[in-house]
């Protein structure tokens, strides 16, 4: 069984862990982004419009005799309105609200895809397809300790003694305009992933760490297959505490 170095917030080494199972995983991309897609599909919101969208206009048919098309036309005025096939009129198939977005996922199918997204994030060269930039060995494994620091300034302190902070500078830098009408709708900019924080408990590490560009933290026991591959792409850059990696150990 491999093993892994354990580094304290000095950035030294302070022991070796044995690595559970779960790191031995076969690369399933295909199970990875069926399970990504999946969850992305099952927390959409449902939308369409109003039931009378497009109906609401004096438009109104004047009848034969005129000369033109019986069609609504707007009152003291010429435009068409009211009918679909009418410049600035009612669609014909707008989105139903009814709509099921939802896509299912065999539980089977799933623990396999996070099982192998986890296998992911220590292997080197699939982390460096992905745009991270670090010099470490993988996978990263950081003391309990760490999950106690209360400053974004510790936590920095420590990527940067193990030479991850690279990253998050890549994901800091890398926020660029949206090309599209998404820019429009709330969603403007786009921000590049950069490191995944894995922790057993939050004793402070999450509000320490939750203004690092592209950084998430996430407990062990809430891992999914999105957050270990952002855009269905696994082998994202991952810092493992001791008791998450005891928790994939006793779990998996």
């Amino acid at each position: 069984m491999s093993k892994a170095k354990i580094m304290d917030l000095t950035g030294a080494q302070k022991g070796e862990i044995e690595l559970p199972e779960v790191f031995d995983e076969i690369y399933r991309p295909d199970l990875i982004k069926k399970a990504v897609l999946a969850a992305q599909a099952n927390r959409l919101q449902a939308y369409g419009p109003t039931p009378y969208a497009g109906m609401q206009t004096s438009a109104h048919n004047a009848g034969p005799g005129r000369g033109s098309a019986r069609v609504p036309r707007i009152k003291n005025g010429n435009r068409v309105a009211r009918i679909c096939q009418a410049r600035g009129g009612r669609k014909a198939h707008p989105p139903k609200v009814e709509k099921d977005y939802s896509e299912k996922i065999n539980k089977k199918e799933r623990l396999k895809a996070i099982n192998s997204a986890i296998a992911a994030t220590g292997n080197v060269e699939l982390t460096k397809q992905r745009g991270h930039r670090f010099d470490a060995e993988l996978p990263i494994v950081a003391a309990d300790e760490f999950q106690d620091v209360q400053t974004t300034k510790e936590v920095t302190g420590f990527m940067e003694t193990i030479n991850v902070f690279q990253d998050v500078m890549r994901a800091k830098n890398g926020k660029h305009i949206r090309a599209g009408g998404g820019k429009r709708r709330g969603r403007k900019y786009k921000k590049p992933k950069s490191l995944l924080i894995v922790v057993g408990q939050d004793n402070g590490i999450v509000r320490a760490a939750r203004n690092l560009a592209g950084v998430d933290v996430v407990q062990v026991n809430r891992l999914n297959a999105e957050l270990l591959a952002p855009g269905t792409h696994a082998g994202r850059l991952a810092i493992w505490t001791e008791s998450a990696i005891r928790a994939l150990g006793g779990a998996t």
